[in-house]
């Protein structure tokens, strides 16, 4: 099998070259047995983890305060590397590191949600840049994804595909068990199984927990490969949702933290640089960069908030502890079936730096900042859900200083790619068989497109030049296996640029030149780009504390046509700082699955994402339920959700009666009864809202309609101006994860009736004299949609 092209992929079947028998008994009748594509003798099986949103400092194994005893134990028996990168957020690392193309290259210079029709910020993966897990699969490895997956172009995310960018699809993996969104409800996920979507088996205050779900998956997935496939290597890549916000953990591990964050997050930066030089991650000279003027020092933070910060920060560090020991259970695992040394484990601690996105003082609720609304949150209603932080009740994430002091020693933090604290990810990689070396710290600079160059190197499998008949650019990463039993192994590369929201930098042979545009938990106009002012950091100055632009001009120069230089061959430009224009998709460049300003659902479809639903939000609109109730039945139940607790709207029937309920941030609800119950036959049921206008978030008045006739009325006084969710959905007759209302859980929230259509329209196309949808009208707008 050795002796097989690899090159082009796949592998093309050879055809038989011989003499051909009439009778199978002849005995000149020979033929060769069938054999299965195997990668080359002595490839190791490999499991990628990729935690999200853990800082350089988080982890006990490079001196945080978060204790990570499966890392320390990976790290006691492989190496540590400190120098490793990432893009400084989810969706480009994502990209790159399955891809080992940088992260314009493959159309990811952002998350999904802000793609546009320039090549390097697109989100679509192009078909010359095929994945490491196509690669390995095409090579005879069993392939599998758990855990996020936030590469999928916003367009292609409903139950219709295309499905070219999912992991199972052409993703390369065989199986795939998790979630498409850039966040989700540990609690209550919006979970999907290859591209089907499945409800956890419980709920959040019955036991359920993605991270253990996923570990679950994950063991039985290995166990089940090792059994019927012995001699066949996996690829694993495992990406639990944690510790992106929200912070979501059992009490009880959290409570393991208590009282060791009340003296703030400036006495643990300088804890943490202590430990980090007893442990030899950084060195002893390394000096603790200062903490910048956008961020408060905790002495000026209000006293009666500092109990709600350091419990934002005891919730923090007991959820990813809580990660670490569930991927401890895949190492035991893996170590039960007897491969854990003849498997290359890469465990990343993180895809970015900490996120800085849940303001100076946290939220109870981060929906509340993704919609821009602030001081709603006061000390006196945090201090009041101190104990719920963490729990199923809350979507919770930490202050700014708490991420400042997780990418100790160093500046910024997540999104801020111009500075190491939103780059530099502590990496461990562990392979017993592969490796000689023990315990031992490199230093190499390394990113995270290397992985795939490395993985490819450890298997014995060449780079393809063809898959699928697609001739491939060349992985942009370089393998890591020289350093793995040489500390002085050569650098991997000399150059890296750095891009995230025009935060920018370049790394050559040694100096960094970087330029911070903007910050991430700042909405303010942002200056013009050729304003923003470079910094320059000597190859001495570990952390980037001592900007020396002022003494080396031409340095700086040379540095920043470099960064253009290396801009321009891949994707980077134009340079593109638009944020809240960009979620709009018809400012932004990229197709939109629904047009006009009527859509029609019907019975069962669901995990509908915003992305793929009419947008209702700040303008007036009608949503229109065709149902029929059988005889002797009380209608029970969702006729149409959108979001859930933390933010969205419903219509629904309890106990006979039509309602509907718009739940403000999980803050307000506001309700709509009928006065009297809908009886057997059919009926519509409808909402009107007529919206106040005049700008985002405004209020408006809602009616509520029977048959045309209205039977309740009610004010809303904020509505949510951009988003109702990051991960819940649009679902008919049912209601998915969190229940939008009160009144009904989501196990009671399937309706008992038939449901024969839903339709939303938005403006002009949502007055409706008689407030009700004829079977003309409904033809008329089919007609017009053909």
């Amino acid at each position: 099998m050795n002796e097989i092209s690899r090159s082009v992929l796949p592998i093309p079947d050879q055809p038989r070259v011989g003499l051909t028998t009439y009778d199978a008994k002849d005995p000149a009748a020979s033929y060769p047995p069938i054999r299965d594509i195997r990668p080359p003798a002595g490839a190791p099986n490999v499991l990628v983890i990729l935690l999200d949103d853990v800082g350089f400092a988080a982890s006990s194994a490079f001196g945080g305060p978060a204790l990570t005893p499966t890392a320390e134990r990976l790290a006691a028996t492989g190496l540590k590397y400190n120098r490793f990168h990432t893009t400084a957020l989810c969706s480009p690392t994502r990209a790159a590191l399955l891809s080992g193309r940088k992260h314009h290259v493959v159309g990811m210079g952002a998350i999904t949600e802000l793609a546009t029709s320039a090549p390097g910020y697109s989100s679509l993966r192009p078909n010359t840049c095929a994945p490491l897990a196509e690669t390995l699969k095409l090579n005879g490895y069993s392939t599998a994804q758990f855990g996020k997956c936030h590469e999928v172009p916003v367009w292609q995310t409903s139950p219709m595909g295309p499905f070219d960018n999912w992991p199972s699809g052409g993703g390369g993996f065989e199986h795939f068990y998790g979630f498409i969104a850039g966040e989700t409800n540990q609690y209550a996920p919006a979970l999907f199984h290859n591209t089907t979507p499945i409800e956890p088996d419980r709920t959040g205050e019955e036991g359920y927990h993605l991270t253990e779900d996923i570990t679950d998956k994950a063991i039985d997935w290995v166990r089940q490969q090792k059994a019927l496939m012995a001699d066949k290597p996996f690829f694993i890549y495992f990406a639990p949702g944690a510790t992106h916000a929200p912070h979501h953990v059992p009490k009880e591990w959290s409570d393991r933290y208590k009282g060791q964050f009340d003296d703030g997050w400036d006495a643990l930066r300088k804890r943490t640089l202590g430990r980090q030089k007893e442990l030899g991650v950084v060195p002893a000279d390394a000096e603790l960069t200062a903490r910048p003027a956008e961020i408060p020092a905790w002495e000026d933070m209000p006293n009666d908030l500092k109990p709600v910060l350091a419990r934002e920060m005891e919730v923090y560090a007991g959820f990813l502890e809580h990660t670490d020991h569930h991927i401890g259970r895949l190492i035991d695992a893996i170590a039960d079936l007897g491969v854990l040394d003849d498997t290359l484990v890469y465990y990343i601690i993180g895809d970015n730096g900490a996120s800085a996105e849940g303001t100076v003082q946290g939220t109870f609720n981060e929906l509340l900042l993704l919609n821009g609304v602030s001081g709603v949150e006061t000390a006196e209603y945090l201090n009041a859900r101190i104990d719920q932080f963490g729990t199923p009740a809350s979507y919770n994430h930490y202050a700014v200083g708490w991420a400042h002091a997780m990418d100790a020693p160093y500046q910024w933090t997540k999104q801020v790619a111009s500075h190491w604290g939103g780059t530099r990810n502590g990496t461990i990689v562990h392979w017993p068989a592969g490796m000689k070396a023990r315990g031992e710290v490199r230093s190499q600079f390394s990113h995270v497109i290397d992985v795939a160059a490395t993985v490819l190197d450890a298997a014995g499998v060449p780079e393809p030049t063809f898959v699928h008949g697609v001739q491939q650019v060349p992985l942009q990463g370089a393998s890591m296996r020289p350093s793995f039993d040489d500390s002085a192994a050569p650098e991997f590369r000399e150059t890296q640029y750095f891009e995230m929201f025009v935060n920018r930098g370049i790394y050559h042979q040694g100096w960094t030149a970087v330029t911070r545009h903007s910050t991430p938990w700042v909405m303010a106009p942002l200056p013009p780009i050729d304003d923003d002012i470079w910094e320059l950091y000597a190859p001495d100055d570990w952390t980037q504390a001592h900007d020396v632009a002022a003494e080396e001009p031409e340095r700086l120069a040379y540095l920043q046509r470099l960064f253009l230089i290396e801009a321009a061959k891949n994707n980077v430009l134009p340079l593109d700082d638009r944020r809240v224009e960009r979620f709009n998709s018809d400012l932004a460049g990229r197709p939109s699955l629904v047009r006009g300003n009527r859509q029609l659902l019907f019975e069962r479809m669901g995990r509908l994402s915003e992305n793929i639903v009419l947008n209702i939000k700040n303008k007036s609109h009608a949503v229109t339920a065709q149902i029929s109730v059988p005889d002797g039945v009380v209608p029970n139940g969702v006729l149409i959700s959108q979001g859930g607790a933390f933010g969205g709207w419903a219509i629904y029937l309890s106990a006979g009666i039509p309602a509907y309920c718009y739940n403000f941030f999980g803050l307000q609800r506001f309700k709509v009864y009928g006065s009297d119950r809908v009886g057997p036959g059919d009926h519509q049921v409808r909402v009107e809202f007529a919206y106040d206008g005049g700008g985002l978030a405004k209020g408006g008045t809602v009616g509520l309609f029977v048959d045309g006739t209205k039977v309740g009325e009610w004010r809303i006084d904020n509505t949510q101006p951009h988003a109702f969710s990051a991960d819940e959905t649009t679902d008919v007759g049912v209601e998915t994860a969190t229940p939008v209302s009160d009144d009904y859980s989501t196990r009671e929230s399937k309706f008992n009736g038939r449901i024969e259509w839903v339709e939303i329209d938005l403006g002009e196309d949502a007055e409706d004299a008689d407030h009700l949808i004829t079977p003309e009208e409904r033809y008329r707008v089919a007609m017009a949609r053909q």
